[in-house]
């Protein structure tokens, strides 16, 4: 009788566990104070962002860091049963144009391990030596409820007009991250620009991310990551590596999320937010984690 009755109850604990990890990556477009101050734009990023465990923003311009501040503290007030924290990147640029990345992330689920900003490499003919406009910022993350518990993210938003060169060049960077921290469960993810006239069809061969079949790219070239009607096109992408993190992906999670369909937004009221959709992937629950918190 008490086998039958412990049965059912770890059967009703088992029920109860849907918590897939789930990462994100937005680029919400000159996210600044302009609209950290447009309480309908901002209701709109809450209910995308309250999706997400773990999301990467970029294009936040906001030299104060009022916006981001204001983000996550409204979004700590619309989902009270999480937390979020965020860990952000330096003000990155070559000229007087800066971005930061933030990675926003639910610390009831997920600890940053460490953190790293790839450096900007110095000397004459910058255009020569230094690949990236915005140097990837490199984030590990401890996911205890997670089949794989070691996650290595690094962000990246190319220049569109060197988006083929920054693209072959996350190999390095991946390389540099292996070396650095012995892992290889990464996720490489952001706008690229990976798509359209921004990649020709030789960049796409010479390419050592796509080259090398260790490296799954979950958003395929046939997606569409912008909201406008008249473009097709799959900028935003993820990229894993590693066979823990390969094997622990939720069959069908990885792809757009169309904010304007779901929410029921006119492409205006959708472009007010950003000009590109949230990509996103799902990762596999641990249940005996999960179930020894029930129990």
């Amino acid at each position: 009788m008490r086998t039958a009755v412990l049965l059912f109850v770890v059967g009703l604990c088992v029920l109860n566990v849907t918590s897939s990890l789930k990462i994100c990556a937005f680029n919400v477009q000159s996210f600044g104070e302009s609209k950290a101050n447009n309480k309908k734009v901002m209701g709109i990023l809450l209910k995308i962002l309250s999706r997400c465990d773990l999301c990467l923003i970029q294009e936040v311009r906001d030299s104060k860091g009022a916006a981001i501040q204001a983000l996550v503290k409204d979004l700590n007030g619309f989902d009270k049963s999480n937390s979020y924290s965020y860990v952000e990147s330096e003000r990155l640029g070559r000229k007087t144009y800066k971005e930061q990345y933030v990675y926003i992330y639910r610390n009831n689920v997920l600890t940053v391990k460490e953190h790293y900003q790839y450096p900007k490499l110095e000397g004459e003919g910058t255009n020569e030596t230094d690949v990236f406009s915005r140097e990837p910022f490199i984030v590990r993350f401890h996911s205890p409820t997670t089949l794989v518990k070691d996650i290595v993210l690094i962000g990246q938003h190319t220049c569109p007009r060197n988006a083929m060169k920054e693209i072959n060049e996350l190999y390095s960077v991946f390389k540099g991250i292996y070396k650095k921290w012995k892992t290889d469960n990464v996720i490489i993810l952001g706008d690229l620009n990976a798509g359209c006239s921004y990649v020709t069809i030789k960049g796409w061969r010479a390419m050592r991310l796509r080259s090398d079949p260790k490296f799954h790219w979950l958003i395929g070239d046939e997606q569409d990551t912008t909201v406008r009607e008249k473009t097709h096109c799959a900028y935003d992408r993820i990229i894993v590596h590693g066979r823990e993190i390969i094997s622990s992906i939720v069959p069908g999670s990885a792809q757009p999320f169309n904010f304007k369909e779901n929410f029921h937004l006119t492409e205006e009221e959708a472009l007010e937010v950003s000009d590109h959709f949230p990509v996103e992937v799902d990762l596999k629950p641990n249940h005996r984690y999960l179930l020894r918190s029930e129990l």
